[in-house]
C-alpha cells in the first residue's frame, strides 16, 4: 500500500528540515526524488547522501527559486527530461521575512510571503498537472502549518498564507479530481528546524510549547515524513482536498 517504486517526486525546500525528511521518506519507500532548494551545492549534498544510503541513484539535485516562475519551469522540465515522469509534487519551501504584528509589516514583505508561500505553489501545481494528466494519476502535497488554524501576533502574514494553502488544496482537489490527481495538505506543528528556530531555541520558550502540547514535546522533521509517504502512495488513493495536522495535539488542547 505504501510502495512508491517506479514513482518520481519533486520536493521543494528539501535540502534541510521537514523537506529533507520528506524526501528521505519518499526515497525509502522506493521513489526517485528531485531535491530542490535555492542552493545547488546543498541539494547535491543531500542527493549524494540519499544515494549512498540506498546504493543507487535514488535522488538527483536541481536548485530553483520560489520567486521565479521561469526557475520553477526549469525544475519541472529537468525532472521530466531526466526522470521521464512526475508522480508526486511536495510544495514544502516557504518564506517568513517578518516577525511582529501585522500593523508593522511592509507591503513588500507581505507580498513576498504570499508570492513564495501561495503563488509559487499555484505555479508548481499548474506546471506538473499536465504531466500527471498524461499519466492518469498524480499526488500533490502542500505543506501548510498549524498556523493556518490559529491566530498570531508575531507571524500573522505567514499564518494567513498557510490558511490560503489549505484552500488552494481544496480548490485544486475539485479541479484536478476528474484527472485522478489528488491534492492534500500537511499542517505540521512546531518542529525542530532552522526555519522555526526562534520558536524553540530559548529553553523557556520551548518549555511553554511543551506544556501546551499533550505529547509534551515539539516535533522532529522525521515525524512529518510518514504522512507525505501515505499521501503519495496507493494507501491514500481515495483521499483528496484534506489536511493532516501533525502537532502532538497542540491545536486540540484547551487553556492550560
Amino acid at each position: 500500500m505504501f510502495d512508491l517504486r517506479a514513482k518520481v517526486a519533486i520536493v521543494t525546500g528539501s535540502s534541510r528540515g521537514i523537506g529533507r525528511a520528506i524526501a528521505e521518506g519518499l526515497a525509502d519507500a522506493g521513489a526517485r526524488v528531485v531535491i530542490s532548494s535555492r542552493n545547488q551545492d546543498a541539494c547535491e549534498r543531500v542527493a549524494a547522501e540519499i544515494n549512498e544510503k540506498h546504493g543507487d541513484e535514488r535522488a538527483v539535485a536541481w536548485a530553483a527559486s520560489l520567486s521565479s516562475k521561469e526557475s520553477l519551469q526549469a525544475l519541472v522540465g529537468y525532472t521530466v527530461s531526466e526522470l521521464g515522469r512526475i508522480d508526486c509534487l511536495v510544495c514544502n519551501a516557504a518564506s517568513n521575512p517578518f516577525y511582529g504584528p501585522l500593523s508593522g509589516i511592509s507591503d513588500e514583505a507581505f507580498r513576498k510571503v504570499f508570492e513564495n508561500n501561495v503563488l509559487a505553489n499555484h505555479w508548481l501545481t499548474s506546471l506538473v498537472a499536465p504531466e500527471m494528466k498524461k499519466q492518469g494519476a498524480g499526488a500533490i502535497i502542500l505543506i501548510s502549518s498549524i498556523g493556518a488554524h490559529i491566530g498570531s501576533d508575531t507571524i500573522g502574514a505567514y499564518h494567513i498564507s498557510k490558511a490560503a494553502d489549505l484552500q488552494l488544496a481544496r480548490n485544486l482537489a475539485v479541479e484536478y479530481g476528474p484527472d485522478n490527481i489528488r491534492v492534500n495538505a500537511i499542517s505540521p506543528g512546531v518542529t525542530r528546524t532552522e526555519f522555526a528556530r526562534a520558536l524553540w531555541e530559548d529553553p523557556a520558550t520551548e518549555a511553554v510549547l511543551k506544556r501546551a502540547t499533550p505529547l509534551g514535546r515539539i516535533g522532529e522533521p522525521s515525524e512529518m515524513a510518514g504522512a507525505a509517504v501515505f499521501l503519495a502512495s496507493p494507501a491514500a488513493s481515495f483521499m483528496t482536498g484534506q489536511s493532516i495536522v501533525i502537532d502532538g495535539g497542540m491545536t486540540i488542547r484547551g487553556p492550560i
